[in-house]
């Protein structure tokens, strides 16, 4: 039994502060739906479904038979299911483990970390509320557009670059310039990702490439496949 009057209201203090500290508990910040307009700069289909396809819903890791850790990231209703809060990215566990996460919790596990470009896209795209839809039609593809910079490096890294990392990897290398092309100059390149047969559909367990992008890649190769 505490005598000491100033003791008595220490501990009336620190129960209090303890109570005080538990009841500011908050739920993470959810932008409403009627707000939840997406950025006008980003289409869920074309920007971000690529990034987890390539990146994520690969065998052993996030797709339909795998799930690792209940985490299936192969479309968006399965995207937005778990691990992503609309207008908050950074309550979002699936930001969390593609930008400050560590050790087992950093993803991709085994293969390089997105790009800088990747992961400031989906971090618009949740901030904007992870909706699906978005500029889809804002910035149409353009087939006299087939620059290696301007379009067949962003193709790859959409959609190639999160299974083809490294040479070591099945499939080969499509992580830059000299490996792209040499891949372009054998055929493998036009012939997979025009699912033609004999050849790897790609990319794997994603949407074939629209017809334009499809279109910008022949292009290059037919112009020699240059580093421009």
């Amino acid at each position: 039994m505490i005598a000491n009057p100033l003791g008595k209201f220490l501990l009336l203090a620190s129960i209090t502060l303890v109570i005080g500290l538990n009841a500011c508990v908050h739920d993470p910040y959810v932008l409403p739906v009627a707000q939840q307009t997406g950025d006008t700069g980003i289409c869920f289909q074309k920007d971000i479904l690529p990034i987890f396809q390539s990146n994520c819903a690969k065998s052993g890791c996030h797709d339909a038979s795998s799930h690792e850790e209940g985490y299936t990231l192969d479309s968006y209703a399965n995207i937005v299911k778990k691990g992503i809060v609309p207008g908050n990215p950074a309550a979002s566990k699936i930001y969390h483990s593609i930008t400050i996460a560590t050790g087992e919790d950093f993803m991709p596990q085994g293969a390089p970390p997105l790009s800088a470009a990747s992961i400031e896209l989906i971090r618009r795209w949740i901030s904007g509320g992870a909706i699906d839809s978005g500029a889809c039609d804002g910035s149409p593809c353009d087939t006299n557009n087939y620059t290696y910079s301007g379009a067949i490096e962003p193709i790859m890294q959409s959609y190639c670059v999160g299974c083809h990392y490294s040479a070591s990897v099945p499939g080969g290398s499509l992580a830059d310039y000299l490996h792209v092309m040499n891949s372009a100059v054998n055929g493998n390149l036009i012939g997979d990702i025009k699912h033609l047969s004999g050849f790897n559909p790609m990319p794997q367990g994603g949407n074939k490439l629209s017809d334009c992008e499809i279109r910008q890649i022949e292009k290059w190769v037919e112009a020699g496949a240059p580093d421009n």
